[in-house]
């Protein structure tokens, strides 16, 4: 198969390091294609399928991959004749977990190498910017409210030194402005919060199944509905997050549809993959196995109820 690796080639941390280190080794089985930013992901991603190649490989984190996921996705019909794989290389990899793909540099190129195509559902969100509709792709995960304030509030110099932890300093000061006003539709029913995160898979942050019920090929876009965000309510939604129970807690609602709008009563931002997109009002729409994405044979063989 004519396989493209995108890569940054001044990327930090261990692994992108160890990543560089096996370069060399790794030539005569690929093609290499240096980015300079997460933009250039996408200019190549875009570049690969008009050169032909059948498998486009993102490496890095879930914002490299929504890059170049959209990068394809701005070819058309590229998504009937090309796949994507991931090399996870990033500070949570949420979309590479929820794949079931190993964060093993060797175990995760086997993958690309061995590993089967999975049909998987992908959504896309549609937002005004500058007066004008604008569409973006996701694989897994979209939100607003706490969330998505949080992200743009994150210290970026910080992230580099601190991973995670960068994202937990900035939720504290989030945390301590007003609180935005969130409604989600579904066209049938509608629910009100103050932070909405939308899920097509079951992961949050890595590993928190915030989305338990939800399956990527489950034809359903899942919203989870903070009615509100306080100190002590966050304290709860941690622990229901570490033993995956979240979903029947007091204060928190589920909305499923193919279909969902998130708008908001004062202008708020939205992030995808967790990265800041745009501002809401936004739509959100479930393309059924639209994506087809390389992964671990048993996983490919996986159904809705995750066996």
């Amino acid at each position: 198969m004519k396989t493209c690796v995108l890569f940054n080639p001044v990327a930090g941390g261990e692994r992108a390091a160890e990543f560089q280190r096996r370069l060399e080794q790794l030539q005569s089985e690929f093609t290499f294609w240096p980015t300079s930013s997460p933009e250039s992901a996408r200019a190549l991603g875009r570049t690969a399928v008009l050169e032909g190649f059948e498998l486009i490989v993102a490496v890095g984190g879930d914002g490299t991959f929504n890059e170049v996921l959209n990068g394809v996705g701005e070819v058309e019909d590229a998504f009937d004749s090309v796949k994507l794989g991931v090399l996870p290389l990033g500070t949570a990899n949420v979309f590479a977990k929820e794949i079931g793909l190993p964060l093993d540099l060797d175990a995760a190129l086997d993958v690309i190498r061995k590993g089967k195509p999975r049909l998987v559902d992908l959504a896309v969100a549609t937002y005004q910017q500058d007066g004008h509709p604008v569409s973006r792709y996701f694989a897994q995960l979209a939100g607003a409210g706490l969330d998505a304030r949080s992200i743009e509030l994150v210290n970026w110099e910080s992230k580099k030194r601190f991973g995670v932890l960068a994202y937990v300093e900035a939720g504290l000061k989030a945390i301590l402005e007003a609180q935005v006003r969130l409604t989600v539709t579904n066209g049938t029913e509608s629910l009100e919060g103050e932070m909405v995160l939308i899920g097509n898979g079951r992961y949050y942050g890595g590993k928190f199944q915030l989305f338990p019920s939800a399956d990527l090929a489950d034809g359903m876009l899942h919203a989870v509905v903070f009615e509100r965000v306080h100190w002590v309510d966050l304290a709860r939604r941690g622990w229901g997050l570490f033993t995956q129970t979240i979903a029947q807690q007091k204060g928190i609602k589920v909305l499923r549809g193919t279909n969902l709008r998130l708008s908001s009563d004062r202008p708020a931002p939205f992030q995808l993959e967790g990265d800041l997109v745009g501002h809401l009002p936004c739509e959100f729409k479930l393309l059924p196995n639209r994506l087809s994405i390389m992964v671990p044979e048993n996983e490919a063989r996986a159904t809705r109820s995750g066996t």
